[in-house]
């Protein structure tokens, strides 16, 4: 595997996902990672804590330069709690659990995520703007409701599968009703 190639497409995805989707600022932006897909393993069986570092590494600046939180999704070992940075969780008033993250019980990527965070935090559930599942890890559990797909130009980070998401607010009222063109 080319771990450079996997960072530049990491980030690049990132990137190109916040262009599209358009988060506010102080908003959360969800990351699940399954480093063992990436490396063309099945998920949960061959963790790679380098590929996972290097994505981590590759995609925190452009979502700290959008002025968004990132927040890490665990694996199923954890129940996919998030990892977060301290600051985010209090903001929004997610109630903290006791757990710090292992590349076998957590998963590579929310790991570095733990170690990379100034203050990490660890939730059991949030409510991102939007998202980047890499490998099927399954986000949707912590986007707002409703969740639109994006498609974006990459396809994969490295042999995982990519798949993508914004939100946007309910529709309510009906057929007379009219809709803000901004928040679709």
């Amino acid at each position: 595997m080319d771990i450079d190639k996997i960072a530049v497409d990491a980030a690049a995805a990132v990137k190109e996902l916040i262009e599209i989707a358009k988060p506010q600022k102080g908003e959360i932006f969800v990351i699940g990672c399954s480093s063992s897909e990436v490396i063309g393993e099945k998920i949960g069986t061959h963790s790679s804590v380098e590929t996972a570092q290097a994505i981590f590494d590759a995609v925190y600046p452009p979502v700290k330069e959008a002025g968004l939180y990132l927040a890490a999704q665990c694996c199923e070992h954890l129940n996919r709690a998030v990892i977060l940075e301290k600051e985010a969780a209090e903001k929004y008033g997610y109630d903290p659990v006791n757990v710090v993250p292992q590349p076998k019980a957590g998963g590579s990527f929310a790991t570095a995520a733990y170690k990379g965070f100034l203050h990490p935090c660890a939730v059991e559930e949030i409510k991102a703007s939007c998202g980047v599942d890499i490998g099927g890890t399954l986000i949707g559990m912590h986007l707002k409701r409703v969740a639109v797909p994006v498609r974006l130009s990459i396809k994969k980070i490295g042999e995982a599968v990519l798949i993508c998401a914004r939100t946007r607010p309910k529709f309510v009222g009906g057929s007379r009703a009219q809709y803000d063109p901004d928040l679709m």
